[in-house]
């Protein structure tokens, strides 16, 4: 196998900016403008990116730095953008992220934002969160982690005990939130779902276009979160600290963690850890649908058998989705992604264990360039992730299965689920088909007839 280059050069990153992922945490908050701190091409790249894949307008500030800000500070241009943000939007929350430039340059985003409060806040001010997020130390990932803890930092209070669940379900798409919310009802759970963009980047069509759009998790369901009685946090590649571990090391409130509910397995995990904290039996409707899925997967089971797959994307991702992929009979062979957690290899290994698959090559830190190479060299017959891939499946005519974020060449990206066991469902169909139509297509007499 080819060694991975010594030198650091990318080609087609597998990662997004860490501002990015903060932005779309933010916008899953009641009333919350993103406000980056930092020139104004980020807010503008990011608001494209984000809005090719969701298909949904959103606004993100910019403090608009200059040349001359880089060398005198940009505490001025902060100031005034806060105030012109609270003048137009009138939001109840700016969610505020650092910028590489202002990283860089030095800025000391607590001490200017406390002396813009001393300066102009009022009675009806909106909060203030920060997060220090420069995308020359991480990912979109752990810019999403980062802002979902800011905000649970610098808003959760003391408060009574109360019979809620917190959910911190990590970057998945509205539908899955939309699906988590159906479950946690079917339980009869009072749940606070954080970050909940499932209303504000999927909304409906209406005849005027608001500056907030409705929806996120309400700031008084945050304010409480520290008087849960439990806290669930999805995720098996998490950073030491997180929104989960404050919750438990201020507040005390009990954190549980299981992986993302990608498949059967890590499906049956989290509907089980449901019933224990709730002492309800798993609802009827979900037990159906687990026994149609295992049912198609009997039935589906020689169109996918023996198929070499690679995965990419968000770690946490990748690992769900590679135990869904051994669990059907596709044997995922490389597993790759632009985070370095350092956590995504232990994690894969323990989602396969006991399946019939063996360990596939699993590869942080890498781009395109990187992921292409090895999958040539293994010889894969499927590519599963988002659009950034589709230049390579494309040179090496494999078929592709769009999943996670960014979608940007096909329509829907946002209402992909990838949860439960519907989100199983969904996909284990489209897997299969998509390799079906690829046969089909390569038959030099083609049938209509399986």
């Amino acid at each position: 196998m080819t060694k991975m280059p010594s030198y650091t050069a990318t080609t087609n990153a597998c990662k997004l900016c860490k501002p990015l992922g903060a932005s779309i945490a933010f916008r899953g908050v009641e009333g919350c403008v993103p406000f980056l701190h930092g020139s104004q091409g980020c807010a503008t790249y990011m608001r494209r990116y984000i809005i090719s894949h969701f298909n949904e307008p959103i606004d993100i500030a910019s403090s608009s730095l200059g040349e001359k800000n880089a060398i005198y500070g940009g505490g001025p241009n902060l100031k005034l953008g806060l105030k012109n943000v609270t003048a137009k939007y009138a939001p109840k929350l700016i969610g505020v992220a650092t910028t590489c430039l202002t990283e860089t340059i030095g800025d000391d985003l607590p001490m200017l934002l406390a002396e813009y409060k001393k300066e102009f806040a009022t009675a009806g001010s909106p909060l203030l969160v920060h997060v220090s997020t420069p995308s020359y130390s991480g990912t979109h990932m752990e810019g999403f982690h980062a802002a979902v803890r800011a905000v649970v930092e610098q808003l959760a209070v003391a408060t009574t005990a109360n019979d809620s669940i917190n959910l911190l379900s990590g970057f998945i798409s509205p539908a899955d939130i939309r699906y988590l919310r159906e479950v946690t009802d079917d339980f009869g759970i009072n749940a606070t779902i954080l970050p909940d963009y499932s209303d504000t980047l999927d909304g409906p069509a209406l005849d005027d276009y608001p500056l907030i759009p409705e929806g996120g998790t309400p700031l008084a369901a945050i304010r409480a979160m520290g008087g849960a009685k439990a806290t669930v946090e999805l995720g098996a590649t998490l950073p030491e600290v997180t929104a989960g571990t404050v919750l438990r090391d201020i507040h005390g409130t009990p954190l549980h963690r299981t992986g993302m509910p990608i498949g059967i397995r890590a499906t049956d995990a989290f509907f089980q850890l449901l019933a224990e904290l709730t002492g309800r039996e798993i609802p009827g409707c979900h037990a159906a649908a687990r026994g149609r899925l295992i049912d198609s997967m009997v039935d589906g089971h020689k169109y996918v058998f023996g198929k070499k797959a690679v995965v990419y994307g968000e770690e946490d991702l990748v690992v769900g989705l590679t135990a869904l992929l051994a669990e059907i009979g596709v044997r995922p062979v490389l597993c790759a992604s632009g985070g370095k957690s350092g956590r995504m290899a232990a994690s894969i290994a323990a989602a396969i264990e006991y399946l019939d698959c063996p360990m596939p090559v699993v590869k942080e830190d890498v781009d395109f360039f990187d992921i292409e190479t090895l999958a040539e060299e293994l010889e894969v017959d499927l590519v599963v992730g988002h659009s950034k891939g589709y230049a390579f499946a494309r040179r090496r005519n494999l078929p592709m299965v769009r999943v996670g974020f960014p979608i940007h060449d096909r329509i829907g990206g946002q209402r992909i689920l990838h949860l439960g066991y519907h989100g199983a469902q969904a996909l284990f169909d489209l897997i299969a088909n998509t390799l079906i139509e690829k046969k089909q297509d390569d038959s030099p007499v083609g049938y209509s007839y399986m």
